[in-house]
């Protein structure tokens, strides 16, 4: 027994696990929760209490609350991508932590948009205490480490199509340089990826470069989203990017930008390797 009166070998035991809950997402998987565009996952693990993504708004933060996390524990903040939708929850974030360390590449501070609406960051959140800014791979320490450089175009999505960086006065084709995979090393490995604008494939291709192998589970979305329906060659790239990752010993969790349309289109290739994920969805990696 443990002085806690907790027997030894359950605390051996959660020392091996990896908690992970999805505190923002675009749908609703708990009533307690509200629910908006955006994406916020927090990881647990014994060394480290990590926040990825903030979601849109305060809302993120209303839903820690709800579901027992304790924001204001967080050690690690990083910013997968330049977008409000992951960022907007940071500044209230901030005002509720202020030991965190907040990482985030330099080029997420560049000025995005989705057609003329401006989609980047809250210019505000560079002034924020605890930033650092990253230019490319870099480990924190044993356990945390990101990586960026993501090159390829092997199935890239289309719908990035639509979304540009203005550079110097003139606006060019994101390429998504400001996007960067977080992975979380432990008896099991975990790679977050935000909205994989790269595209899947090609951060995977990335993680395998620098790693070596597949993650064990990868919180991440697929950016398939689309309002109107897929072309007979969308929802055949759709499917043959199913049939990569199901070759993989791999665990996908996905939701936000990939859409219930390509999920659907996804789950009967995969079964059990794809698992949709919902707001207050929270599960367990076990060795």
């Amino acid at each position: 027994m443990t002085a806690a009166g907790i027997p030894a070998e359950a605390t051996k035991q959660a020392e091996k696990m990896m908690k992970v809950v999805i505190l923002m997402e675009d749908t609703c998987g708990n009533p307690l929760c509200e629910y908006e565009h955006g994406l916020s996952v927090y990881v647990e693990t014994a060394a480290h209490k990590i926040l990825v993504d903030a979601g849109a708004s305060a809302k993120t933060l209303a839903n820690a609350e709800k579901l027992g996390v304790a924001l204001s524990e967080v050690d690690t903040v990083i910013l997968s991508h330049g977008h409000y939708d992951h960022s907007g929850g940071l500044p209230a974030f901030r005002s509720i932590n202020r030991k965190a360390v907040i990482f985030m590449q330099q080029a997420a501070l560049g000025d995005f948009y989705h057609g003329e609406r401006y989609i980047g960051v809250d210019k505000g959140i560079a002034d924020l205490p605890g930033i650092k800014l990253l230019n490319g791979d870099f480990r924190l320490d044993e356990e945390i480490s990101v990586f960026a450089g993501i090159g390829g175009r092997r199935f890239w999505p289309e719908s990035n199509l639509g979304l540009s960086e203005d550079v110097n006065g003139k606006r060019v084709q994101d390429e998504f340089r400001h996007e960067q995979g977080v992975v979380i090393q432990g008896k099991k490995n975990l790679l977050v990826s935000g909205c994989a604008h790269n595209g899947i494939l090609n951060i995977l291709d990335r993680y395998k470069e620098k790693y070596g192998g597949c993650p064990d589970a990868v919180v991440s979305g697929f950016h398939m989203m689309k309002k109107t329906d897929y072309s007979e060659q969308e929802a055949a790239v759709i499917c043959r990017t199913a049939e990569e990752l199901k070759k993989m010993k791999t665990v996908f969790y996905t939701g936000h930008c990939t859409g219930r349309k390509a999920i659907g289109l996804m789950q009967p290739i995969m079964g059990e390797q794809l698992v949709p994920i919902h707001c207050g969805a929270e599960f367990l990696l076990k060795d």
